[in-house]
């Protein structure tokens, strides 16, 4: 764990605040749900809560299935980084986090298609400049967006063609189906 420095007193009503500068780069906002954990050492831990975290395994099959069946790499994000991918590498992308244009997708809750112009793309990672996102999905359970579902270009020219119907198709496909799951 990392030392910040800062000390915090815990108020009458048991409230502690979490310094600006920790908010601003774990990315959260006011009302963002936190777990709470204790460990055997006696430390108290806050994490952001992903809803969609608990789909990994089922996001990641459904993941490998669109890509099997389609050719068409996707990735399955939360609100901060990746939960899943098919069709580029696991061990690259798997819980990295997404740039701050991925988040803006997101919270955009609209469908987003990349626009034909190379210089425009909406790179998955800030470190990897190989993939954009081709598409994407924000997915929606209850009415608050918790992620989307993307399907991503390659610059290497394997994956390079602009999303056609059916992909955009699959993708809303695979966003509402993955939020209906968070509904049951």
């Amino acid at each position: 764990m990392k030392a910040t420095g800062i000390v915090r007193r815990i108020d009458d009503l048991g409230r502690v605040v979490i310094p600006k500068e920790i908010r601003r780069t774990m990315r959260i906002r006011e009302g963002d749900p936190l777990e709470i954990y204790t460990d055997r050492e006696g430390e108290v831990i806050f994490k952001k809560y992903s809803p969609i975290g608990e789909l990994t395994e089922f996001a990641s099959e459904y993941a490998e299935t669109l890509f099997k069946t389609c050719a068409v790499p996707v990735a399955v994000c939360d609100k901060d980084c990746i939960i899943a991918c098919a069709g580029i590498s696991k061990k690259e992308f798997s819980e990295k986090k997404h740039t701050e244009e991925v988040e803006n997708i997101i919270e955009g809750r609209s469908l987003y298609t990349a626009p034909p112009s190379p210089e425009r793309r909406i790179f998955l990672t800030e470190d990897n400049k190989s993939y954009y996102v081709s598409c994407a999905m924000p997915i929606f359970t209850e009415g608050d967006v918790i992620g989307c579902v993307a399907s991503i270009g390659s610059t290497e020219g394997k994956y390079e063609l602009p999303a056609t119907e059916t992909e955009i198709k699959l993708i809303q496909t695979a966003a509402s189906f993955l939020g209906k799951q968070m509904e049951s």
